[in-house]
């Protein structure tokens, strides 16, 4: 089997648990401050596995966040990149104004030579992932395709994001079928993969501007909801997660349109409610039938918002909006 390192918390005292897990983590990727509600009994487990110039590992923790600060980088800086993996659990990045949330199905990309803090877990529940960490000289790209790839959220599903994600994971289940000898080996594998991810990723429409991508962004985000809009349990938390970013950070891209998101979403709703109460085809249709297609499971709701936002009731307003006809 390929050659690892184990670390259980349970193997440890309980006061010394933390502390030590904080100097398997600065060993494993780069110098760290630390901070976790659960430090006075901390549990925690992963393996190192060696790979050569590149190191995988399956972890499993507490909630916790990790801070590479200016004054750390200065101090020490291994010029390496960190992939993690989630399996469960999510993390959410924060580097100056930008967030993002990663949950299983993405990638999050960390540079050491970067500030950024990462919170580990969601709520109380623990995180379980792979880490990654390879040297960013190891990679066949200019300096600025890495740091151009190393910004974005990347794809766990499809191209060559899964096939690191399935070598990664395949690495966390087992190396029973590996000699100590295959650890650089595989380790080429891992780099070859990551470089034709970033490469994908850099030369697919990352060369936008900052605003270009932002607006991009709301774009896909108003598409995704006009698809979902029949359905009343859609939330901003839902649409922040189906688009790897924080609920924060969802309504600061809001910030310069005209309405909140969740105002947003409501004034779709109303707006396609009262297309269809206005289309003679549909006027059999109950007005009940016609709010819960569109995301108004309780009529009493729809019937309010629809007067504050119309000045009349929707039953009012189909019958304004009904041909006449002369006896």
């Amino acid at each position: 089997m390929l050659s690892e390192t184990v670390f259980r918390s349970e193997d440890l005292p309980t006061a010394d648990r933390f502390d030590r897990w904080r100097d398997l983590i600065g060993r494993t990727h780069a110098t760290l401050e630390l901070r976790s509600d659960h430090q006075a009994d901390f549990r925690a487990s992963q393996r190192v596995l060696d790979l050569g110039a590149v190191s995988v590992w399956p972890t499993h923790f507490q909630p916790v966040c990790f801070r590479r600060t200016p004054r750390l980088i200065r101090q020490s800086d291994p010029e390496g990149l960190h992939l993690s993996l989630p399996l469960s659990g999510a993390l959410r990045t924060v580097r100056g104004e930008e967030e993002a949330v990663h949950r299983p199905g993405s990638l999050c990309v960390v540079d050491t030579s970067r500030p950024v803090d990462v919170y580990g877990g969601d709520d109380a529940r623990p995180h379980t992932g792979i880490g990654l960490e390879v040297p960013k000289a190891m990679l066949a790209l200019p300096r600025n395709k890495v740091d151009r790839a190393a910004r974005l959220s990347l794809s766990a599903q499809d191209g060559f994001g899964a096939l690191l994600a399935q070598l990664l994971t395949q690495l966390a289940h087992g190396t029973g079928s590996y000699q100590p000898s295959d650890g650089p080996r595989l380790g080429a594998v891992v780099i070859d993969l990551l470089t034709g991810l970033f490469a994908h990723v850099a030369e697919a429409g990352n060369a936008l501007g900052p605003e270009t991508r932002r607006r991009t962004l709301v774009l896909r985000i108003r598409a995704y909801v006009h698809s979902r809009l029949h359905d009343p349990r859609l939330t901003p938390r839902d649409i922040a997660a189906a688009h790897h970013i924080s609920v924060s950070y969802l309504h600061r891209l809001f910030q310069d349109e005209q309405e909140t998101v969740a105002a947003w979403i409501r004034h779709q709703r109303l707006e396609r409610a009262r297309r269809d109460l206005a289309d003679p085809a549909l006027r059999a249709t109950p007005v009940h039938a016609v709010a819960a297609r569109w995301g108004f499971p309780r009529a009493a709701d729809f019937t309010r918002a629809f007067r504050t936002a119309y000045g009349m009731s929707p039953s009012e307003y189909r019958a304004n909006a009904s041909p006449r006809t002369d006896a």
